[in-house]
Order: structure tokens, then sequence, then C-alpha cells
């Protein structure tokens, strides 16, 4: 129990490493490489959602971090919920979940980088 909870947890500190690994075994093992990188996208989004919001909550010393992140996501469901309704009369509810979850890793992806950075900037002006 303990190797699966330190794997998940170094898997959240460096969360590009699920993406690369997933990403090369599939590709090693599956020739469609196009559903491979969505796959790694999906799961590596997992690890960007946890990583950013520990990193949210480092930087502004907060404990709202995943809390934030959840409320943006909903709000972008529901955008896109709202749009997918006034289009097609209907929400197709697998396409909204995908559409979030794909948004998300590109908005997380983004926000790792901008933390990271943030933090690295505030952990030197400290040091001084």
């Amino acid at each position: 129990m303990t190797l699966l909870r330190d794997s998940f947890v170094l898997l959240s500190v460096i969360p590009f490493v699920p993406f690369v690994l997933i990403y090369f075994i599939g590709t090693a093992l599956k020739k469609d490489r196009r559903k491979v990188l969505f796959l790694a996208m999906d799961v590596t989004t997992l690890f960007l959602l946890l990583s950013v919001s520990a990193l949210f909550n480092m930087t502004f010393d907060s404990r709202f971090g995943l809390f934030l992140i959840l409320i943006f996501v909903l709000i972008f469901a529901g955008l896109i919920g709202g749009a997918q309704n006034r289009l097609k009369g209907e929400v197709d509810k697998k396409r909204l979940l995908r559409a979030v979850w794909r948004f998300s890793f590109f908005l997380m992806s983004v926000s790792f980088v901008f933390f990271t950075i943030l933090g690295l900037i505030k952990y030197i002006s400290q040091a001084m």
C-alpha cells in the first residue's frame, strides 16, 4: 500500500512523467498515436490537477487551491453544456466531459508552469 501511495505522490510532483510513460508505452503497443496521445492527456490531467492545487496552496499559503480549480472546471462545464443545449437542443454528456477534461489538461499545464515559476521566484526572494 505504501508503494502505491508513494508512486502516486511522485507522479503528482512530476506530472508530466505519466504523460511520457503512457505515450511511449502506448505507441510501442498500439499503432494509433492519436488515441494514445488523448489517453496520455486524460491520465495526466488527474496528476496535473493535484499538482497545480498543491502549487497554488504553497505559493499563496492557502488551502483553497483544489476547490478553486473545481469551481473553474464546473463553470466551464456549465458554459459548454449551455452552448451545446442552445446549438443542438440537448447536452451530449460524453462530449461535454471529454471537452472539459481536455481543456483542463491545457489549463492545468499552463498553470503548472506558471505556478512553478512563481514558486521559484518566491523561494529565491525569501532566501535573499
